[in-house]
């Protein structure tokens, strides 16, 4: 089981995946919190470290190539980052989180103890420079939703409500994989059944 979760900043997505991980007892992955502690590593922050980012494209390779190297590896996890839904191919669920930029904007102001026209900046400037890499590093647009399965608004949802969500749809996938399961087996059985009746009459 492994399930990725996407969003802009201030879309609540760190918070969910912790919750997330910890009812399913997964490994939490997040890219952002990679990014944030090269930032701290190289004393400079967030916004900072996005603009040399944009100059040097081996911080970003570096930051996928840890992710990728998990994702590779652990088939028990929550996938936490802007793109990993784009590079855990075979996830079981792709998650993206959504919320309205004022929304967003408050919750960093809160998180991060800035005024709100600053984190409101801050938000605009970092998805300035996420848009410029991504699309000249991978060719990808991150705001494209076609490869999600489920888009959540989080502004109407509590993070408890959303994780709960989420685990009630993988539930369902559960139970949908385990009925798949079953009637191929009645399926084969049948066959099975239906080839020894032919061989008893011959």
């Amino acid at each position: 089981m492994r399930i990725t979760i996407g969003g802009p900043p201030g879309s609540g997505t760190t918070t969910v995946a912790r919750i997330l991980a910890a009812r399913l007892n997964a490994k939490l992955i997040s890219a952002g919190e990679i990014f944030r502690q090269i930032a701290a590593e190289r004393g400079l922050s967030v916004e900072q470290l996005s603009e040399i980012a944009e100059r040097d494209e081996s911080l970003d390779r570096e930051i996928d190539k840890r992710q990728q190297a998990y994702a590779s590896s652990l088939q028990h996890a929550v996938f936490e980052g802007r793109l990993s839904a784009f590079f855990v191919k075979d996830a079981t669920l792709k998650i993206w989180l959504k919320a309205p930029l004022e929304v967003r904007a408050k919750r960093v102001a809160s998180r991060d103890r800035l005024k709100y026209e600053e984190a409101l900046s801050a938000i605009k400037m970092r998805e300035h420079s996420e848009i410029k890499r991504y699309e000249r590093y991978y060719r990808l647009n991150p705001n494209d939703l076609s490869a999600y399965d489920i888009v959540i608004d989080s502004s109407k949802f509590t993070a408890e409500d959303i994780a709960s969500l989420i685990l009630h749809a993988l539930e369902r996938l559960r139970a949908d994989d385990d009925k798949q399961a079953n009637e191929g087996s009645c399926e084969a059985a049948t066959r099975t059944a239906a080839v020894s009746s032919e061989r008893q009459r011959h």
